[in-house]
């Protein structure tokens, strides 16, 4: 019933809906489901698909096409008798709204219904860790991202956000950003004035990666988001696994030094105080205190609260022998962690997202070598470890995924 709230906002009055005018609204929204995931569909295929005769489908076909969200959109080829009609969804009957969430800047954007950006990516330069009132200021860019782009808010199906933390699926509270005790989406819906669906940031990335990346097609993936932090969502038996609370994924907070540096959860020596941007920002920092030689200070006029992940990627890409080798030691650490993960999930892709995707040729080498210390060989073999080709958009794309899955689950 959700879903078709969504999809049709003007179908619904005060009234009671009575059983035949449900029947056909559940009708259309399983031809709208259809069409969305496989664009274009000739009303033959939707009567054995659906399985309802060919004139019902035909009548709720003429009745999208009447209110604009059904095109014919040419003739398809002939098995024998009249080439069929082919149809899809108009592309601009419906939007959704992604919002990536992160620490130090926040990614926005609106897609229409065939899943293209009507507007650029906007990146704002505040983030979770930078602006007091989070709430208020995604109401304020919301509302003037609709305004800018001409977007007819009845048409928009619903917000996607992505946000990093531990957030409980069965309370819907986040207990690392926004936490107000309350359920956070509702929280936001309530600020933005839209339908709001949230997921945690990695396993957003595994939705964007599912839907529309390498991970298509695949049953069991591990999708590596590494940016500041470092985090992991998994894909088992073709569904995106959560755990009981919603809590998994946590691969960054897995001890790999005994004896290592106190990480920010409290712990001692996670992954994360060895492989993460921002204990690669951290060791440049003090390197080139130490008189560390790189192209780095350079780039940085010796200011060094300057360097960030885009500082030492340039500069590697660049050749710089210090920031490879800063990048080829967090490969290793990666590696020894993710032996681990192969021998107990046995996997068959692993995606490398988040912001130092983008150093995925310095990294999936050295990742590589550990695996081929630490795992069986028979079990290394079976995973295929790859750069997302979505890169920075894995989770703003996996934002439209998610409301999608929502409307049509």
């Amino acid at each position: 019933m959700a879903g078709i709230n969504y999809l049709f906002k003007s179908s619904f009055g005060e009234d009671p809906m009575k059983n035949n005018q449900l029947r056909k609204l559940n009708l259309k929204q399983a031809i709208i489901r259809e069409l969305y995931q496989h664009k274009q569909l000739s009303i033959h295929y939707l009567s054995k698909t659906i399985k309802m005769s060919t004139p019902t489908i035909t009548r709720a076909i003429d009745e999208l096409a009447e209110d604009e969200m059904v095109v014919e959109i040419g003739i398809g080829k002939s098995t024998g008798g009249r080439r069929p009609s082919i149809y899809g969804l108009k592309a601009s009957s419906r939007y959704v709204m992604g919002i990536d969430l992160e620490r130090y800047f926040i990614r926005m954007g609106i897609f229409d219904f065939d899943n293209k950006p009507v507007s650029e990516i906007h990146e704002l330069n505040e983030g979770l860790d930078t602006h007091p009132d989070i709430p208020g200021f995604l109401a304020e860019k919301v509302y003037e991202l609709i305004e800018a782009y001409n977007i007819d808010r009845s048409k928009l199906l619903g917000i996607g956000i992505s946000l990093p933390g531990l957030i409980d699926i069965r309370t819907g509270i986040s207990y690392t950003y926004l936490n107000t005790g309350k359920p956070t989406a509702k929280e936001l819906m309530d600020r933005l004035g839209l339908p709001v669906f949230l997921e945690q940031d990695t396993r957003t990335m595994a939705w964007g990666e599912q839907a529309f990346g390498l991970a298509r097609g695949h049953q069991n993936v591990l999708c590596l988001n590494i940016g500041s932090g470092i985090g992991l969502s998994m894909i088992l038996n073709g569904k995106i696994y959560t755990g009981h609370s919603g809590y998994s994924g946590e691969f960054g907070h897995i001890q790999i030094e005994p004896n290592g540096t106190l990480c920010h959860c409290g712990k001692i020596g996670c992954i994360e105080t060895v492989a993460s941007g921002k204990m690669m920002i951290n060791r440049a920092r003090k390197d080139l205190a130490e008189g560390a030689i790189s192209q780095i200070s350079g780039m940085i006029n010796n200011d060094l609260n300057k360097i960030n992940i885009r500082i030492v990627l340039e500069a590697a890409k660049a050749g710089d022998q210090y920031a490879i080798d800063l990048l080829a030691r967090i490969g290793e650490a990666l590696g020894k962690g993710l032996s681990t993960l192969i021998h107990l999930f046995n996997p068959e892709l692993i995606i490398i997202g988040g912001e130092m995707s983008k150093a995925a040729d310095y990294l999936i080498s050295p990742i590589e070598s550990n695996l081929n210390i630490f795992t069986i060989s028979r079990i290394r073999k079976d995973a295929i470890i790859v750069a997302s080709e979505l890169g920075d958009n894995a989770r703003l794309m996996g934002t439209v995924a998610l409301v999608m899955n929502k409307i049509f689950g």
